[in-house]
């Protein structure tokens, strides 16, 4: 029956065609071309607001929840050059690896080992370290940890950004004078609570702590992400980058 109607009507061969020369585009990586960067006294020229590495490198595992790639945080110590580094979500370790690689002092902990890093009483004494990576679920986008006190397991938005917000001035207070804050954040849709614009409230909950932001949004493109893989049969956007924020502590931190 096709073979007639691809005989009697040419225009729905051809027509048929097109639509599986769109269907095989989608599968295939599209290449973009970046804005050229100014040049610049940095020493990591090519850490800009547009991050691309497809490569996770070896740090970290990832298998892991929620893992990224560890050459961000490489290139952000490469450009802050912190002595002291802080992970309070560690993960499988990535930040924790590529300290070790630099020979930078590391402290990491995670949920996994009974560290909760909403809690400020578990937190360390104030103005210790000079750079602190973190990296917190999404909410419930992808359930990190059996424990109740895990922010994924978090009942509602609300109770989610309450803790969130606790963990922030947790950092604040942990930082050095001038000390760096990177978390890395994605927004997301929820089943129940629609679209979380998540780097808002991440940015809204840091300036409530006293912290201000001491450079540009780096946009993160996600590279490996999981759900790329996945059919949905519902319509949206997808999202293909998550966003890492840095802040500094100011003398208004509370």
């Amino acid at each position: 029956m096709v073979e007639f109607a691809n005989t009697v009507n040419p225009f729905y061969a051809s027509r048929k065609k097109r639509d599986a020369t769109r269907n095989e585009a989608c599968d295939r990586p599209v290449y973009a071309r970046l804005p050229q960067a100014p040049r610049n006294g940095s020493p990591v020229p090519h850490l800009t607001s547009l991050y691309h590495f497809h490569r996770a490198g070896n740090y970290g595992d990832r298998k892991w929840p929620g893992n990224c790639g560890g050459n961000l945080i490489k290139d952000l110590l490469n450009y802050f050059q912190p002595t002291m580094v802080f992970d309070p979500m560690t993960g499988s370790g990535t930040a924790r690896d590529v300290c070790e690689e630099m020979g930078v002092a590391c402290f990491s902990f995670d949920i996994h080992d009974g560290f909760d890093a909403c809690d400020p009483h578990e937190f360390s004494s104030e103005s210790t370290f000079d750079f602190i990576w973190a990296h917190p679920p999404y909410w419930r986008q992808k359930l990190y940890a059996d424990d109740p006190r895990d922010l994924s397991r978090a009942p509602s938005l609300e109770e989610f950004l309450r803790r969130y917000g606790q963990f922030i001035r947790n950092c604040a207070r942990a930082l050095k004078p001038q000390g760096k804050l990177a978390i890395l954040m994605g927004d997301y849709s929820d089943r129940e609570a629609g679209y979380v614009p998540l780097t808002f409230h991440t940015k809204r909950l840091a300036f409530a702590a006293g912290l201000e932001q001491c450079c540009t949004d780096i946009i993160r493109f996600s590279h490996g992400a999981s759900s790329s893989k996945k059919v949905y049969r519902s319509s949206f956007i997808p999202g293909l980058h998550d966003t890492c924020m840095i802040f500094e502590r100011t003398n208004h931190c509370i």
